[in-house]
């Protein structure tokens, strides 16, 4: 029977115990498996919480993000294959069993299979911005949330990029280069749910920070990054002439009472008008599909006019920091 190491890096979130809780409910003893916890917090205060019932081998990471404490973790493993699960995912009673399916059944040159992610969303209304950004998970392609590689492969390609400290785009990055090493990737049988994580109406502001790793993955992969790595099409384009549309509308506001000069005045008027018009159409965007009261409406109102300059900074700031990056080296 196929021996599996699962692997599940933690910041040491609540959700951590139902998901180990439902592993140990869920795991027939004849199977070959062992779970192995990458404890990440950078202020790894007291012990993670573990629930009785379940054998968990507790790594210590180096609060360096997922990518790091899934590397941590894969190379502590035991068996050949490697199933890493995200701490704040619910396996499905059967999903070991049908993980071990799936990993039975996978020929010598798949090098990875994903499992199924399920995210609940409310069904007395429509969702918001950030319950439907979490359900587009649920179509994401290798994400790591649920997602088995062989240990070879991820020797062969050097395992996760840690210079992408989120949890975004470092799994499409590794997929792509199991994928450029000659591996096939396939979908499987077993299932996960992800609930929506409650969070406050800043996260799409905060999660812009994502721009500065699309950055390293631009130098990295060239401008058909997006492609190869079956990430889809952003609003970059729009966010970056958004703010330089604010930008100008300030400069030639300033400039105009300076010199106090029709032209600028009116190059002020022009500026303006375009900023409010793409501020709009971004905010009617996100609004549009959404619940529609009146807090959605104030946030998406609010973070529609934040979001294109800070999205802009981020991805200047990656762009200037990773210049002349290469991509992860195989291990040697």
């Amino acid at each position: 029977m196929t021996g599996v190491s699962v692997v599940v890096p933690t910041l040491g979130r609540p959700s951590l115990t139902a998901l180990l809780t439902a592993l140990a409910a869920g795991t027939p003893a004849a199977m070959p498996v062992e779970y192995l916890v990458v404890d990440d917090r950078a202020d790894a205060d007291g012990e993670l919480p573990i629930p009785p019932g379940i054998e968990v081998k507790v790594l210590t990471g180096r609060a360096a993000g997922p990518a790091a404490a899934r590397n941590v973790g894969w190379q502590a493993a035991s068996h050949e294959w490697v199933a890493f699960l995200d701490d704040d995912v619910l396996p499905d009673t059967d999903w070991l069993a049908r993980l071990h399916a799936d990993l039975g059944t996978a020929a010598a040159h798949v090098g990875g299979v994903q499992g199924n992610l399920r995210v609940p969303l409310p069904a007395d209304r429509r969702p918001t911005d950030w319950e439907r950004v979490t359900a587009g998970l649920a179509d994401g392609a290798w994400i790591t949330a649920d997602m088995a590689y062989r240990r070879s492969a991820l020797e062969a390609t050097g395992g996760f990029d840690e210079r992408l400290p989120r949890a975004f785009r470092e799994d499409a990055e590794l997929a792509h280069r199991v994928r450029a090493g000659g591996y096939e990737l396939v979908k499987g049988a077993r299932t996960v749910t992800h609930p929506v994580r409650p969070e406050d109406r800043w996260v799409s502001v905060r999660t812009q920070r994502g721009n500065a790793d699309d950055a390293l993955l631009r130098h990295l992969y060239g401008p058909g990054w997006r492609t190869a790595l079956e990430v889809p099409p952003g609003r970059r384009p729009r966010h970056v002439a958004v703010t330089a549309a604010a930008a100008l509308a300030g400069a030639s506001a300033v400039t105009a009472a300076l010199t106090r000069r029709r032209g600028w005045a009116v190059a002020a008027a022009a500026a303006t008008a375009l900023w409010a018009a793409g501020t709009a159409e971004f905010a009617a965007a996100r609004i549009a599909p959404g619940p529609r009261d009146a807090r959605e409406v104030g946030t998406m109102l609010l973070t529609s006019a934040v979001i294109p300059p800070v999205a802009t900074v981020h991805w200047l700031r990656g762009w200037v920091r990773w210049r002349g990056s290469r991509p992860v080296e195989p291990q040697r």
